[in-house]
């Protein structure tokens, strides 16, 4: 059992920045994959090489990274739009996955409760 906890949700306003925080209740370096969704959409995704995958949508502007010392996944993201308006969930595989199916929901066993982002002009 993986428990994962977000942070850093918020109201930004068009062009900015916010940073979410996904905290695991075991060693990240053991998770196979791990990814950002909104909703059930995948956003970002890191696999156990540290390959990472993103949607189309955030490429350029989001970058996903692990902390394996701080157990702690993140999503910097940066020139935010309306569009990426939603609830972010973090998410835990218990298998290893690459390329698309990092971002696909059916990957992942676990999930953390969702971090509310709000963008507007």
């Amino acid at each position: 059992q993986v428990v994962l906890v977000e942070s850093g949700g918020g109201s930004v306003q068009t062009g900015g920045s916010l940073r979410l925080s996904c905290t695991a209740s075991t060693s990240t370096s053991s998770i196979p994959g791990m990814a950002w969704f909104r909703f059930r959409a995948g956003v970002a995704g890191i696999g156990y090489d540290g390959s990472t995958v993103y949607a189309d949508s955030v490429k350029g502007r989001f970058i996903i990274s692990r902390d394996n010392v701080k157990n702690t996944l993140y999503l910097q993201m940066s020139d935010l739009r309306s569009e990426d308006t939603g609830t972010y969930y973090c998410a835990a595989a218990r298998s290893r996955y690459s390329g698309d199916y990092l971002l696909q929901s059916f990957s992942y066993a676990y999930w953390g409760q969702g971090t509310q982002v709000t963008v507007s002009s």
